[in-house]
């Protein structure tokens, strides 16, 4: 098994190739791709002799320009960690973050506050803990690099299994936090402001190692998924199963089931209750505000503001700026959501109608180029662009990088886009997530989610075969109640129980499950 041969398919990430052949094996919505790379926008700005770089001053690094709340993530190391020879005080050198030595103790503070707000993981970590379900298993992770994140990462090492970790996403991985890991044993290959073929690279890394034969997948965005089915597409079939939490992820794994590419069984997590009633929709009701205030310092009161999108990721968004006074306009493509959007008090519009006049674009629906340059040639001096989606292609950055535009870095993640008549427009964090680049997410919501994702590699790894087959599947409804029933106690809540004869008359066992799979809740 060591001695896999695969052939290698040449990938972006990878260089060799030329640029044509790199666009067609590319999907068209990776989280992982910033084109052009970064030494050829430096080159062509500098060309153009339009592209002005303020140094972050005391006042803007201390107003929060990194994911955590200390800015500690942007540490002034110019030195790339692929060209550093670091070890932890175990001597291990199967890592590459940061900077181990000056990070790793912040890191661990981090990581335990995060794990005194998050209850459910715990629990599920303590209770499982002494059966190891997940012993043997070797998992490829492939998510955010975060508090929350390293908390579920250790209960899955609690819980048996052997893991290598690499960020989905190159600006939201707090440094301190993977050099905490990376001391703790963990190999883990991230690191904030990661290059494109860092980026791949650093998956690379996890999935091909040596004397370590991956057996299970950890996805947030698919770009694990899909490195190893294409560069390694011996040892993706020995792969027992994949758990994806991303919709851009969960849109991949369908297309590759109906091109009957997929030839092991997958989770979708995204399309549990518990991810997307808590995570999508209250996760995101928080820390959209916490972002753009944290990033800007806007007052909300009076705003006009557009949210791209009406799911759970834009209802939140909504919900919340409603509650800070700004005025909500809705752009939506499914009637239903439009209804929705409509009784619950907002205004459903066409992004050119209102595009002169808002204050604030978010985008929240997981396509591609739903905001585009002639939408940001028509928006107002000042107005602020930004994007709630998992996938970078909903606002097309590379629609901005012309001669005729300067770009002009204000903080970390944020830049003014100035038009050579004066105008400018605020974009965060290039298009990304900016929730996970600007600011930090609730843990609590984090803990519902990974407790999701830990069962669903727990059910996956240890189910037996013919159970699941090269498909893509939902969460049992049983394990989405279970999820729920870990966080109950933080809230003193008690559950009423059914009586045998109420039980009986719903034909429902009294331990449930309550709902059938097609409730909507």
């Amino acid at each position: 098994m060591n001695n896999l041969a695969d052939t290698v398919v040449v990938d972006p990430g990878f260089g060799g190739g030329d640029k044509q052949q790199q666009a067609a094996t590319q999907p068209q919505d990776s989280s992982a791709v910033v084109p052009p790379p970064a030494t050829k926008q430096s080159s062509a700005l500098k060309k153009t002799s339009r592209y002005r770089s303020r140094s972050l001053s005391a006042s803007s690094t201390d107003s929060f320009s990194s994911a955590s709340y200390t800015g500690s993530s942007d540490d002034g190391d110019d030195v790339p960690p692929r060209e550093k020879v670091q070890k932890n005080t175990k001597g291990s050198s199967d890592f590459c973050v940061r900077n181990i030595t000056a990070q790793h103790a912040f890191g661990r503070r981090e990581i335990e506050i995060a794990e005194q707000e998050m209850p459910g993981i715990m629990a599920l970590r303590k209770r499982a803990a002494e059966d190891k379900p997940l012993k043997d298993a070797k998992i490829v992770g492939c998510t955010h690099i975060n508090a929350q994140t390293a908390v579920l990462i250790e209960t899955l090492r609690e819980l048996g299994a052997s893991v290598r970790w690499a960020a989905c996403n190159i600006y939201s991985t707090q440094n301190e936090v993977a050099a905490a890991l990376a001391e703790s044993g963990i190999p883990i290959f991230a690191w904030r402001a990661e290059t494109e073929e860092d980026f791949w690279w650093c998956i690379d890394r996890c999935v091909n190692a040596e004397n370590w034969q991956p057996n299970m997948i950890l996805d947030d965005g698919g770009d694990a998924t899909h490195l190893m089915l294409k560069k390694y597409p011996t040892m993706f079939k020995l792969v027992k199963g994949i758990v994806e939490e991303s919709v851009t992820g969960v849109h991949r794994l369908y297309q590759l089931s109906k091109a009957g590419k997929l030839t092991v069984p997958a989770m979708n997590v995204n399309d549990s209750v518990t991810k997307t009633k808590f995570d999508n929709l209250y996760s995101c009701k928080e820390s959209i505000l916490d972002s753009l205030k944290r990033s800007t310092d806007v007052m909300f009161g009076g705003k006009q503001v557009v949210v791209c999108g009406y799911g759970d990721v834009g209802k939140g968004c909504a919900q919340a700026l409603k509650g800070q006074g700004c005025i909500v306009y809705i752009t939506e493509i499914d009637p239903i959501c439009a209804l929705q959007a409509s009784m619950d008090g907002f205004r459903v519009v066409k992004l050119n109608e209102v595009i002169r006049n808002v204050d604030i674009v978010v985008t929240a629906t997981g396509n591609k180029n739903v905001v585009v340059r002639e939408h940001m040639d028509k928006m107002k001096s000042g107005c602020i662009i930004c994007n709630m989606g998992h996938s970078n292609t909903e606002i097309d950055v590379n629609g901005l990088r012309t001669p005729d535009l300067t770009w002009e870095k204000v903080r970390s993640q944020v830049d003014h886009i100035i038009w050579p008549e004066g105008k400018y427009i605020i974009l965060l964090a290039e298009g990304r997530l900016v929730n996970l680049s600007c600011s930090s997410i609730p843990s609590f919501a984090v803990s519902i989610t990974s407790a999701t994702q830990a069962l669903a590699l727990i059910e996956l790894f240890n189910a037996p075969p013919g159970r699941y087959k090269s498909d893509v599947y939902l969460l049992p409804k049983k394990m989405d109640e279970y999820v729920a029933s870990l966080h109950l106690p933080t809230f003193d809540a008690h559950l009423t129980e059914l009586s045998d004869e109420q039980a009986k008359y719903m034909g429902l066992n009294k331990a449930g499950p309550f709902k059938p799979n097609y409730y909507r809740y």
